[in-house]
């Protein structure tokens, strides 16, 4: 019996319509992110472990998606030691920022600073899959390294902004620094708990504040520390009011001040800008990595129900840990499964995305080839995609072949028209038709528009 096709559940195939809505997606964020001096580069698909392990708290390091070694894995294995450890030395990427750290430092001496790059590739995760979250998925990452100044952060803002913008997405762009995270932790008597708050934070619109306050309760601190922190994460107001509000809770903490001045910095950057999209403080924003130091963001879609569809933040230690200190920097990552989803669920992709093909020349007789080939390659030199129906066959087959296949415009020749030196060309649309001298390839692109 034949074995049935699958793929492995978190994954998906994408068809041709899929694949151009998705390259609508890549086009727009790649032109946005070079209009702002990014440029692209690339890393494998699979890295030293040793560079994944440890930089994206304990619960990143269990979503890691091991590599078993080549040839014999379990050859010559120590019991006494650690097996994982033994038998897989490499791991498929889990994010694009630790990568793109390792890449910095080993790249130190060709690069120059501030470097701002982009990177458009698959990660994986091996996590439960469910609306909105898949095991492969693509990241859109853009970061600018070598520089301290929140300038960039209002650069990635802008992005965000025109980002979707351009997509016709009403969304809410949530801001907060783990400097004041940080200050909430010393504020609450728990300084050496910062990590686990803001994980527990981290899953405040997932699993409700009830749940957040048990997991932070579990995690060791005091019920009169929780419910220090409970107005906290429901604070609400305008971004001042919110600013103010927490001066007096944070007045203890000078990290936590620190991270207010921030905050207020960047926000006069964003009023000074002109901004379009809606900017709030969120305080409950936590994004649980472990090497975001400075500003986070996360972006909401305000129309469609949905997890974050991008998110990022200021990292100031990411390439220390591969030898180079103190290089600070700052990046966002879109999530373009996600804005996929969102774009689908909305309806807001152009229309005949889907059509890889403008004109389709029939083919009724083999005469007429004479005539269509050098037609269709000045076509095809001027841009135009163009087909050439391999079989002769009915037309309506042909007919049909150019609807599945959502083309505009059909040709239709014979030995008529190759006598004439003519071609012969309808709107499907419209149903308009008309007939050209085969030399005339500007008043056929007119009419093709």
């Amino acid at each position: 019996m034949a074995q049935k096709p699958s793929i492995p559940k978190g994954t998906r195939d994408f068809s041709q319509q899929e694949m151009a809505q998705r390259n609508y997606i890549f086009d727009t964020i790649k032109s946005v992110f070079r209009t702002y001096g990014y440029a692209q580069i690339e890393t494998p698909a699979m890295e030293n472990l040793s560079t994944l392990m440890g930089k994206y708290g304990e619960e990143g390091d269990k979503l890691l998606y091991r590599i078993l070694n080549s040839g014999d894995a379990f050859a010559g294995i120590d019991e006494s030691k650690p097996i994982v450890s033994q038998i897989c030395e490499k791991g498929l990427r889990y994010d694009l920022t630790v990568p793109f750290a390792r890449f910095v430092v080993q790249h130190q001496n060709e690069l120059s600073f501030p470097f701002k790059r982009f990177q458009i590739q698959p990660v994986w995760r091996a996590d439960r899959p469910q609306k909105g979250r898949y095991r492969e998925f693509y990241q859109c990452d853009v970061d600018a390294i070598g520089s301290k100044s929140q300038l960039c952060e209002l650069e990635l803002i802008q992005i965000i902004d025109e980002v979707f913008h351009r997509l016709d997405v009403n969304v809410c762009i949530k801001i907060n620094n783990r400097k004041v995270l940080t200050g909430l932790a010393e504020a609450c008597g728990f300084p050496d708990k910062v990590v686990d708050i803001t994980v527990a934070i981290d899953k405040l619109d997932k699993i409700g504040l009830d749940a957040v306050k048990a997991e932070m309760l579990e995690k060791g601190l005091t019920a009169e520390a929780v419910s220090l922190l409970e107005p906290v994460l429901l604070l609400s107001g305008s971004n001042e009011e919110k600013l103010s509000a927490m001066r007096g809770i944070l007045s203890g903490s000078a990290e936590g001040l620190k991270g207010l001045d921030e905050l207020e910095e960047l926000f006069g950057y964003i009023g000074t800008a002109g901004i379009g999209t809606k900017c709030e403080i969120d305080l409950s924003l936590a994004r649980g990595l472990n090497y975001y130091t400075g500003a986070i963001f996360e972006v909401k879609a305000l129309d469609w129900q949905i997890g974050s569809i991008c998110g990022g933040g200021r990292y100031d230690n990411l390439t220390g840990i591969f030898g180079l200190a103190d290089m600070s920097g700052v990046g966002v990552s879109f999530g373009a499964d996600r804005i996929y989803d969102v774009l689908c669920g909305l309806g807001k992709y152009p229309e005949g995305l889907g059509s890889s093909s403008k004109v389709l020349f029939a083919n009724m007789d083999p005469a007429a080839l004479q005539l269509v080939l050098p037609v269709a390659g000045a076509l095809r030199s001027k841009g135009v995609p163009v087909e050439i129906y391999p079989d002769c066959t009915k037309l309506k087959k042909q007919f049909d072949y150019a609807e599945r296949k959502g083309i505009a415009f059909i040709s239709i020749n014979g030995s008529d028209e190759a006598a004439a030196g003519e071609i012969q060309i309808k709107n499907l649309a419209s149903g308009e038709q008309k007939r050209f001298a085969a030399n005339d390839i500007e008043s056929l692109l007119n009419f093709i528009g």
